[in-house]
């Protein structure tokens, strides 16, 4: 055999490259639990020190999100609601600040463990569920809110006067924007199974029946209101980004 063969043998084929682990560590159980308690303190320092940030600017935050609902009159109906309610937004606030700091850590702690082939997926998955999440809380604010308080003031305009309570406006309008970006997850999702092999664009396609029930129902418990026109726009969306989802996986090939 001569020496080039030999080189040949040797050499790992693309395959076994993709599939190699290139920072795998020999780690007890307890070294990873210890790693595990290590990312979340940060994380926690992190989300800690956003709710912090937050709080102190919570009044230009709460008049911004107050917007969508213009011409209702706010009401505080208990002592120290609004300190509540500041409390409640600088939470939700200082986690979305904190997020990509969370992700990293979270990215830092499963990555020994990943292949190459994993590590190509990492990046593009979680750019684009960031990206996705961003636009949910967008398409929230902009669509869906406004539509959701244009029902609910037009409704009972001529019989009530619009007087409400702070702090049920704003578990509405987080809980809303926040249950959005989650369901913008759903090309991700879509990408990460055709990827993997576990559902092609064919089989995604071939049961839109079944979606568009889900869809619907999913339009239904995400949305904290009743109305049929803010259940409407997120079921929509929903399809929209369904389809879309099945175009990017058709695109990639699978």
């Amino acid at each position: 055999m001569t020496a080039t063969e030999t080189e040949q043998n040797s050499s790992p084929n693309p395959e076994e490259l993709l599939n190699e682990l290139p920072d795998d560590v020999e780690m007890s159980i307890f070294d990873h639990f210890e790693e595990l308690r290590r990312r979340i303190f940060y994380a926690l320092i992190a989300v800690v020190l956003g709710v912090i940030l937050c709080f102190c600017f919570v009044r230009p935050i709460v008049q911004l999100l107050e917007i969508p609902a213009q011409g209702v009159k706010f009401l505080q109906l208990a002592p120290g609601e609004f300190f509540f309610v500041s409390i409640k937004v600088a939470g939700y606030s200082g986690l979305l600040i904190a997020s990509p700091f969370i992700l990293y850590q979270i990215i830092q702690f499963v990555l020994p463990g990943l292949t190459r082939q994993e590590r190509r997926l990492l990046a593009p998955v979680v750019l684009g569920s960031s990206v996705l999440f961003f636009l949910g809380l967008g398409f929230s604010y902009i669509a869906l809110v406004p539509a959701a308080l244009n029902f609910f003031i037009n409704y009972g305009a001529d019989v009530v006067e619009q007087a409400w309570s702070i702090d049920r406006y704003f578990e509405f309008i987080l809980l809303l924007m926040f249950c959005t970006g989650i369901a913008f997850q759903i090309p991700i999702i879509q990408l990460l199974l055709g990827l993997l092999g576990i559902v092609s664009s064919e089989q995604m396609l071939s049961g839109w029946r079944v979606v568009v029930l889900g869809a619907a129902i999913l339009g239904a418990v995400l949305t904290p209101s009743t109305d049929p026109i803010t259940q409407s726009l997120l079921a929509g969306a929903v399809l929209f980004l369904y389809f879309g989802g099945i175009g990017v996986v058709k695109a990639i090939g699978r």
